[in-house]
């Protein structure tokens, strides 16, 4: 959604919970859903547990739970519900909700989420894990993203990712459509 500037804190959240339970996802959760990677060219260095996804069609297409719900929606769902309630008017739709890893020395390179959802839903990411050697840039900007807050991104200016580092990048990413939005296109 274009909310007129390039990103926004939202503020402080627990991601105690949270992290605990991604941190422990074996190498084969992060192996089970590769959509993202095999559909978009920009995420092939990202690896995913998808919990909520939705078809590139939507509003038409269906929303579903993939593999990641049982593993993570118990602890996710409550800080799902927490940003809505507190930074968003509630009653809308969630599209999807993952943990994405970037990869050690993996990249996002620059693009713009153009699917029709995209216009319509807030992109909220809450840090996991980060490093000094990330670099998340936004129309070619630098930002820092802390753990311990979550933010919302304007995914229709040009953004990338750069994991300069040995170590993972993750973050939780969810999309939310206020009830408002729904059906609105860009114009």
């Amino acid at each position: 959604m274009d909310i007129e500037v390039a990103q926004r804190c939202l503020g402080d959240v627990d991601v105690a919970a949270l992290r605990e339970i991604i941190l422990n996802q074996d190498a084969a959760a992060w192996q089970e859903q590769s959509i993202r990677q095999q559909t978009y060219e920009v995420h092939k260095d990202t690896e995913s547990i998808v919990m909520l996804f939705c078809e590139e069609s939507w509003p038409e297409g269906e929303i579903y739970r993939d593999s990641g719900w049982d593993r993570l929606a118990e602890v996710a769902n409550p800080l799902i519900d927490h940003i809505i309630n507190t930074y968003y008017a509630p009653g809308g739709t969630l599209l999807r909700a993952m943990a994405a890893k970037l990869k050690p020395q993996g990249r996002i390179l620059p693009h713009r989420d153009r699917l029709k959802s995209f216009h319509m839903g807030h992109r909220i990411h809450v840090p996991i894990t980060t490093n000094p050697g990330v670099r998340f840039s936004i129309e070619g900007k630098p930002y820092t993203f802390e753990v311990g807050k979550a933010y919302e991104l304007n995914n229709q200016k040009k953004h990338s990712v750069m994991n300069m580092s040995d170590e993972d990048r993750i973050s939780f990413i969810f999309d939310y459509v206020p009830a408002d939005a729904q059906g609105k296109e860009k114009s």
